[in-house]
């Protein structure tokens, strides 16, 4: 459980995640897994049957994006510890943590369904990588509340990204119908995050600005603990699923400069007005990277179709 100072926040913010927990309530769409999956698709697997990746086709890319959202997706229970420690599990922070926890729950599973019934990936491969993410169990693990809720603000948006992005480059409809449900679970659970963090900006904005800046020059998307994580991020960001670009102008300028005001913020102390200017610099870094591998991304795309142009009909 938090510290002292933590649970004097928490106690503070109690009124808020009620009211945003309410709120979450009354937008959270009910749905059912078996409803999407395509189950007539889908055939047996006999033991020891190796996998072909011609049953699926599909770019690279996008394949490594659905290996990586399944598998972050299966480490909860080791986010639901993380959260749990940070928040507690009494009066509305549990009910939320309870509730989150069902909702990302139900993301493994549809996830899990559609890619077995497609054979979309190697399952014996996904199996190994959930037995190894889950037997390493490497989730961030924020110091404070104030650290929590700023990670998980940019962290649930981040993941919404990803399986929007995911579900856009997938050919059937039933998977982009998949990844979109998916995603817009992940944006309502980054809309409570992100308005629980607005309201402990203005009980102690420069406790948040220095969080803010922890989070953002530190920030790794989860799934550090997923086999080969690093191979698949990188094939992952040249196929533009999610990049330094996305992260920029979906996450650091709309929710931490607009959003959150950083620039506008009042009263801080000196060492918060310092860790604004620096992350203020950190971010304007990020979007001149994410604009350069744009642009970079576009070249080869060019190329590309110079190469194998699509051929017109008549």
């Amino acid at each position: 459980m938090a510290m002292d100072a933590d649970v004097a926040l928490l106690e503070a913010l109690h009124p808020v995640a009620e009211s945003l927990l309410e709120r979450h309530l009354g937008n959270a769409k009910e749905w059912f897994p078996h409803e999407l999956v395509p189950w007539s698709e889908g055939r047996d697997f006999e033991p020891g049957e190796v996998w072909d990746e011609s049953q699926a086709p599909m770019d690279e890319a996008v394949r490594s994006a659905l290996f990586v959202n399944l598998l972050t997706e299966d480490n909860l229970p080791h986010y639901f510890r993380t959260i749990d420690r940070l928040y507690g599990e009494d009066d509305a922070w549990g009910a939320w943590s309870k509730r989150w926890t069902a909702e990302e729950g139900r993301h493994a599973i549809v996830i899990r369904d559609y890619l077995t019934v497609t054979r979309a990936v190697d399952p014996v491969a996904l199996e190994r990588g959930r037995m190894s993410q889950l037997s390493g169990g490497q989730v961030p693990q924020p110091a404070t509340v104030a650290d929590g809720l700023v990670y998980v603000t940019l962290q649930e948006m981040a993941t919404r990204i990803s399986h929007r992005n995911t579900g856009r480059l997938l050919a059937d409809k039933r998977g982009y119908e998949i990844m979109a449900r998916v995603a817009g679970d992940e944006q309502l659970h980054h809309i409570f995050y992100r308005d629980t963090a607005s309201a402990l900006l203005e009980i102690d904005p420069s406790m948040v600005v220095l969080a803010i800046e922890r989070n953002v020059k530190g920030f790794e998307m989860p799934g550090t603990g997923i086999p080969d994580f690093s191979k698949h991020a990188k094939a992952i960001a040249d196929a533009g699923i999610y990049d330094f670009a996305a992260h920029h102008d979906h996450i650091l300028q709309p929710i931490v400069v607009k959003h959150w005001g950083l620039e506008q913020l009042e009263g801080l102390s000196p060492e918060a007005e310092e860790a604004r200017s620096s992350t203020l610099e950190f971010i304007r870094r990020v979007g001149k990277a994410g604009a350069r591998m744009a642009e970079r991304r576009a070249v080869r795309a060019a190329k590309a179709a110079e190469r194998d142009p699509v051929p017109v009909s008549a």
